[in-house]
C-alpha cells in the first residue's frame, strides 16, 4: 500500500529530525571528550594543587578506584601528596577535662521542665547544615549518658540496616558506628573491624590485640584511644566500637594540614563538648546535590559546634542517621542503606 503525500512528508520531517539530533548528538559527545582531553592534563599538571590533591586522596582510599591517579601520575608524587596530609591524633582523650553537666530548673520552673520532659526528644537537637556543597546534619544530645552502641542481632554472620536496629532497639535516634569487613565493597556488615563493647561487656575482639576505641565510659566521657580489652576494663569504658582517625583529642585538632588524606566522600562523626553534651554528625556525599566531606571539613564543623573530643566513624555508603522513626539523610549507595554491626543511638 502506498503511502499518502502527507504520510511521506511526515516520514522526511522525522528523518530530517533524527539526522539533526544525530549531529547534535555527536557535537556534545566530541564537547565531552574535548572537555576531558583539556581538563585531566590541567587538573593533574596544572596550577589547581588543591584540586588534584582533592581527587588523588579520594581515588587512593578507595580499592577499585585507584586507577584514577595512577593512571596519570607516578608513585612518587602520589606519595608525596599523600604524605602531605598529616594526622596527628596518637595522643589518648584526658577525661578529666570534662565535666558532665546536671542542670537543676529554677524553683519556678519545675512544673514547664516536668512538661518537658513527657517529650522523649527533651534534650535532642536535630540542626541542618547542609550548604552548596554538601547536605548533612548535627545531632546535640545533652545527656551523654542515654547514648550506648547496639549491634546487629546476627552479629559474627550479618549486619542490620539502621532503621531495623533503631526499632529493634525501640532507640529514638541514632547514627551508624563502627567499621568491618568490607572486601570489595561487598560486606554485609556482620564482622565488625575492632572491638564491639556495650554495657561494659565485650562484645567482639580479642585479648592481646591494642584497638583504636571510641567509648563511653561510666560517667558518660567520651573516651578516645588506643586500648587493650584489659584496658578498656580498667578504664570503665562502658560503650565502644573501633574507627579512626581521632579528628580533635584534647580541644586540639589533630589535622594540622592538607585535607586529612582520606579524600571526599559521605562522613559519620561523632564528638563531645567540654559539658559533656555529645555531638553526632553525617554528611552525605557521592551525589549531585551533596559530593561530600573532607575529613578536615568534618573536623572544622565539629570545632565551630565547640567539641573538645572528637572522632571519624565509618563512612561511605554507610553513613546513615535515624531521627523520630525515619533515616533522615540520604545513603549514597542505589541500593539504600547498608547493613552495619554497630550504631550509636539514644533512647
Amino acid at each position: 500500500m502506498r503511502k499518502t503525500r502527507t504520510e511521506r512528508n511526515k516520514d522526511r520531517k522525522k528523518k530530517r529530525i533524527l539526522k539533526v539530533a544525530k549531529h547534535v548528538l555527536v557535537l556534545f559527545s566530541a564537547n565531552i571528550v574535548i572537555g576531558l582531553a583539556l581538563s585531566i592534563p590541567l587538573v593533574y599538571y596544572g596550577p589547581f594543587i588543591n584540586i588534584k590533591e582533592f581527587i588523588v586522596t579520594t581515588a587512593m582510599t578507595t580499592l577499585r578506584h585507584q586507577y584514577i591517579a595512577t593512571l596519570f601520575l607516578s608513585n612518587e608524587e602520589i606519595n608525596k601528596i599523600m604524605d602531605k596530609q598529616k594526622i596527628e591524633d596518637d595522643v589518648n582523650s584526658d577525661i578529666s577535662q570534662i565535666a558532665v553537666q546536671t542542670i537543676a530548673p529554677p524553683v519556678d520552673e519545675v512544673n514547664k521542665e516536668k512538661q518537658n520532659n513527657d517529650d522523649p526528644y527533651n534534650g535532642i537537637k536535630l540542626i541542618d547544615i547542609s550548604n552548596d556543597r554538601y547536605k548533612g546534619y548535627v545531632l546535640i544530645i545533652d545527656d551523654p549518658k542515654r547514648i550506648t552502641v547496639a549491634s546487629s542481632t546476627k552479629l559474627g554472620s550479618s549486619g542490620m540496616k539502621l532503621d531495623e536496629i533503631m526499632k529493634e532497639e525501640k532507640a529514638l535516634v541514632g547514627i551508624n558506628a563502627g567499621g568491618f569487613e568490607d572486601e570489595n565493597g561487598k560486606g554485609n556488615g556482620g564482622k565488625p573491624l575492632g572491638v564491639v563493647v556495650h554495657e561494659g561487656k565485650v562484645v567482639y575482639g580479642k585479648e592481646g590485640v591494642e584497638y583504636s576505641v571510641i567509648g563511653f565510659n561510666n560517667d558518660g566521657v567520651l573516651v578516645l584511644g588506643r586500648y587493650t580489652l584489659n584496658q578498656i576494663r580498667q578504664n570503665n569504658i562502658k560503650e565502644a566500637v573501633s574507627f579512626s582517625p581521632f579528628l580533635i583529642v584534647n580541644g586540639e585538632p589533630t589535622i594540622k594540614s592538607g585535607n586529612g588524606g582520606w579524600g571526599i566522600a559521605p562522613r559519620t562523626a561523632i564528638g563531645q563538648r567540654k559539658d559533656g553534651s555529645v555531638v553526632m554528625l553525617v554528611i552525605d556525599g557521592r551525589q549531585v546535590s551533596s559530593v561530600g566531606a573532607t575529613l578536615r571539613d568534618v573536623q572544622d564543623i565539629l570545632l565551630q559546634y565547640d567539641v573538645y573530643n572528637a572522632a571519624n566513624l565509618d563512612g561511605g555508603a554507610s553513613t546513615t542517621m535515624y531521627y523520630k522513626d525515619k533515616i533522615i539523610n540520604k545513603p549514597s549507595s542505589l541500593a539504600g542503606p547498608r547493613t552495619l554491626p554497630t550504631a550509636f543511638i539514644v533512647k
